[in-house]
This record gives structure tokens, sequence and C-alpha cells, in this order.
């Protein structure tokens, strides 16, 4: 840790400490790490006596695998947070604009911490807690409950485990350090099976034939990505209306497997916007946050996503000249 993180997680700590109302914010349809993280931060406050509430712009409820974290009723819809907040603090979210229609109360709030890992944060707080090197943007809270003697107990615990063990792809990406960290929290109470089973594992049947619909129109291009590789898969809207919100975004997972492609995306049609493309990219040693960037997304360079207008062709034809220009990692 360097001596100006160290510094900002103390500069954190000490504004989390006298906060009495808190809202604590996520990124639009928020993963494991973004909730995971938020409501480990949002516990920890609750027990030390603040008012606390956990939100995300969209979609209306957190997804059904990420529910069951919230052990304090903590997550609040949108419509119920209150004009603005003596303390708003992102968790996981680079830009303002990630936070979907509630960028605004950024502006609005008396304070605001960001606590992030994603290399393309615009330190847009006051006070910011950000490192591209830590893997889980549930690491700094980590970091930052230490720095405030909090002391963990299991659905603090857990809630941080879902977002390490989701963004390091089961500790396959982790540090020594990250290591430590999670047999801590183990110490604490978590158990990683039953996290990893609920949160990774699961599916309901439904998901089988929707991936099996989505993987038969699956292409490879073997000579595209700069000659290393480019597979990719469409789910349209009468596929995506089949399951949840959560199987919808695993199809990546699915699909990055292939090895004859160093980069992999999906293309999922907005629902509520036929038009609109959500697009995830996976890769190895292409700088993929930069090809997001280009179309107003962001992430990691070797995950990042991004939202494109017009037909899967076009979204496709404008990925490919985009991947031709991406720095080599």
């Amino acid at each position: 840790m360097t001596p100006t993180l160290a510094q900002d997680i103390r500069d954190a700590a000490a504004l989390l400490a006298s906060a009495t109302d808190v809202t604590v914010l996520g990124h639009v349809r928020p993963d494991a790490d973004a909730l995971g993280s938020a409501l480990a931060l949002g516990r920890a406050l609750h027990q030390r006596g603040a008012r606390v509430r956990v939100s995300f712009g969209e979609p209306d409820e957190a997804p059904e695998t990420l529910r069951w974290l919230d052990e304090d009723g903590l997550l609040t819809h949108p419509d119920d947070l209150p004009d603005s907040e003596a303390l708003l603090v992102c968790v996981d979210t680079p830009v303002p604009k990630r936070l979907g229609r509630l960028a605004g109360r950024v502006e609005l709030a008396g304070a605001v911490l960001v606590i992030d890992h994603h290399a393309t944060n615009t330190f847009y707080g006051g006070c910011n807690v950000v490192d591209e090197s830590a893997e889980a943007s549930a690491i700094l809270v980590f970091r930052i409950l230490d720095a405030l003697g909090v002391e963990l107990d299991e659905p603090i615990a857990r809630g941080i485990y879902a977002g390490i063990v989701t963004d390091t792809s089961g500790f396959r990406r982790a540090s020594p350090e990250t290591h430590r960290m999670a047999a801590r929290l183990l110490e604490a109470g978590v158990d990683p099976e039953k996290v990893v089973r609920r949160i990774v594992d699961e599916r309901p049947f439904e998901w089988l034939p929707m991936l099996s619909s989505v993987l038969r129109e699956a292409s490879l291009e073997p000579e595209a990505a700069q000659g290393r590789g480019f597979v990719h898969a469409v789910v349209r809207v009468d596929e995506a209306r089949t399951v949840r919100g959560e199987e919808v975004e695993s199809v990546i997972d699915v699909v990055r497997s292939v090895r004859e492609a160093a980069v992999a995306a999906v293309l999922k049609q907005d629902v509520t916007n036929p038009a609109q493309w959500q697009i995830s990219l996976r890769s190895i040693g292409i700088d993929v946050s930069a090809v997001a960037a280009e179309f107003g997304g962001g992430g990691h360079r070797q995950a990042a996503g991004c939202t494109i207008a017009g037909t899967a062709e076009e979204v496709l034809a404008g990925l490919r000249e985009a991947l031709e220009r991406a720095p080599l990692l």
C-alpha cells in the first residue's frame, strides 16, 4: 500500500467515524462487488448508530442472488431516498454516469466519498479511496473498516467475501495479501461454499434453454482483434425475458472460455429499449477498457462494458474496428 493510499483510507475512516446519516450507492445493475461492498459498509455504519440506506439506479430490485446479503434491510428504492445526503458514498463506481438516474445526487450531497478500484475513476469525490491494483472494491472497503476499528461479524465478512470471490474469478487473480484477507473473512464465519453456490453456481432450469439458444448463434472470428481472435454471442429480448438479469449477465462467463479467442463479447439487447445493447467484454492480452471507452463505457483492462445503440450487426462492426486500435497488454 502506498503512503498516499494509506492516508486516503485514514481520511475516509475519519469521515465515516463522524457520520450519522449516510447513503451508500453502487453502480447500475449491481454485481456482487458493488452490492456486497455497499452492504458490508452499510452494516458496519449501522452498527455504529448511523442511519444508513443502500441503493442503486437500476433495476428497481437487487438481483435475487444478492438480496440475501442484506441482513439489516438497508436496501432502499431510489424513490425513497432523501432529497440530498449529508454523506454520499459511491462504491465500485468510476464515474457518476454509472450511477444511472442517481448520478445527480453527487452534486447535491454535502460530502462525497468514492471507494473504487477502476483505472477509469475520475476522482469525483471530496474524498477518494481509489486503487487500480486492488482486485475488488471490497478490498478497499475491508481496509477502511480496519481503519475504523470495526470488528468483523459474519454478515459484514460475507458481503466483502462476495465481492472478492467474484471479482477475482474465484481467487484466480488474487494476490497473497488478498488470500490473507479471505482467511480473516472465513475466521469471521463466512461459509465460502454457500456464498459461491448461491451467487455463482446456482441457476434456474430456464437458464439452460436460454443459454442453448444464445450459444447456437455464437460466432468465432479468428483473424479479428489484431489476429488474436474474437468470439461473440447475442442475447436478444425474447431470450432475455425468459430469465433473470443475473442469468443474462452470466453468459459472458461461458463465451469467454473459448480458447481460440483473446476477446469475448456478449451483446445483451435492452428489454426496455431494444434499439440499445449492453455489451460485456472480456479479454486476455488486449485492453478492452479502451474499447469500451470509445462508446462511453469503461471498466478494467481485461473486463469492461458499455452501451451501444444500433443493430447487432452495426454494434459488432464498431467493436471490430475498436479492437483493431486497442492497446495490447
